[in-house]
């Protein structure tokens, strides 16, 4: 009855812990919320005067499948001005979100036996819409001591007749951690060497920190740019998640065929989010300068007490807003009959004992770590960890 393309979909790992916390909640219970991935910040004003301005002025019908041109104009400045690269127009469509313009890339791209590489720790969606597009994820471990940056050489052994391509993420969700430019062209020439076709996800390449630079692949050459399909969005660094606006920019031929694939699903983008959107990348950006600031404070206070708990280790990310602590030193202990032996394990030990939500590695592909999101206050930052930690004092 169901179609065998949505058998191959399991259901996401976080959902037994998000549903316990619900229940949790339900009850009244005081639970801190470190799953979230989405700013804790408002929408600034400026951005919602825009789309009230929209509605009191009509604009509220449909526009072009692929967005208006005031917006995709918008886009082409932002990638020049930010990024060093070139478009027009009928190189960018605005999509209802990074993810959707993700999922349009893979239905353009992706047909029956197609390989594409994901490094893992990986973005949760990215496994799942390639085989819902009857392809095959090729998942290939990167590693702490390498601040999670794919090997070239690991690369190479991954690659076959039937890859055809490779899904980078910087900054990285869940891990924090960013590609540098020697990193980046060693994959660009790997990847032009095998035709491989490069989908970087850069939607929080505004959520950087310590004086690093974002840089994105499509930068490095022409060559390496006619390859990449760059991701983006308005979501984390505008705090516009509910307002589901993202964009790609590439090739001409597969932008148009993503916009054909966009007019007989979603068609347009709300056109009043789209008119938000060019406020906000046209607008003063001091807004994501002072939410920038507060992420880097609330990051360095969390790496620092994580890594005073006993079994946990915690590298500095550069980026996002998420840390990503090795718990692997906790497995094999216990409290009363139960034994930690996984992420999974951890996770419900620490909702149902210590009130905290926070995601397993092994949803990411990473068994031994967690994922904990720092896009809420320092007083719930604090009370959590501050749980976690006793929590973890009664495991032996």
């Amino acid at each position: 009855m169901i179609a065998e393309r949505a058998t191959k979909v399991k259901p996401s790992p976080t959902l037994a812990v998000d549903s316990k916390a619900k229940q949790l909640k339900a009850k009244g219970m005081d639970v801190v919320n470190f799953g979230v991935g989405e700013p804790d910040f408002d929408t600034p004003e400026h951005i919602k005067e825009a789309a009230i301005k929209a509605i009191k002025d009509g604009f509220t019908k449909y526009t072009p499948v692929g967005g208006i041109d005031e917006l995709k104009e918008a886009i082409i400045e932002k990638l020049e001005k930010d990024n060093k690269l070139t478009y027009n127009k009928e190189n960018i469509v605005v999509s209802c979100g990074a993810k959707h313009s993700l999922y349009n890339i893979a239905q353009a791209l992706f047909g029956p036996g197609d390989e594409v590489i994901i490094p893992s720790p990986y973005w949760v969606s990215y496994p799942d819409q390639v085989l819902l597009n009857d392809a095959i994820p090729i998942i290939v471990n990167t590693y702490e001591e390498d601040e999670f940056m794919l090997r070239p050489e690991v690369l190479k052994e991954k690659i076959t007749s039937r890859s055809k391509a490779l899904i980078l993420n910087s900054p990285s969700n869940p891990t924090g951690f960013i590609y540098t430019e020697n990193a980046l062209k060693e994959i660009a020439e790997i990847a032009l060497k095998h035709n491989l076709y490069i989908i970087s996800d850069e939607i929080y390449e505004k959520l950087i920190y310590d004086n690093e630079k974002h840089i994105s692949i499509a930068s490095l050459s022409e060559e390496i740019k006619e390859k990449t399909i760059v991701v983006n969005g308005l979501s984390k660094a505008y705090a516009m998640t509910g307002w589901r606006i993202g964009y790609a920019a590439g090739h001409t031929e597969i932008i148009k065929t993503m916009t054909t694939i966009q007019s007989q699903s979603t068609s347009n983008p709300t056109s009043i989010a789209q008119k938000a959107a060019v406020a906000a990348l046209r607008g003063n950006q001091n807004c994501v300068s002072e939410m920038r600031k507060e992420f880097e404070k609330r990051r360095n206070f969390l790496v620092q007490e994580l890594n005073r708990i006993p079994g946990v280790s915690c590298k500095m990310p550069k980026g996002a807003f998420y840390v990503f602590p090795n718990i692997s030193n906790i497995f094999g202990k216990k409290i009363d009959k139960n034994i930690i032996n996984s992420s999974m394990d951890l996770s419900i030990y620490l909702l149902e004992k210590a009130l905290v939500a926070l995601v397993p590695g092994s949803a990411f592909g990473a068994e031994g770590y967690i994922r904990i999101s720092y896009a809420t206050s320092m007083e719930n930052l604090s009370k959590g960890i501050d749980r976690i930690s006793k929590a973890l004092e009664q495991l032996i």
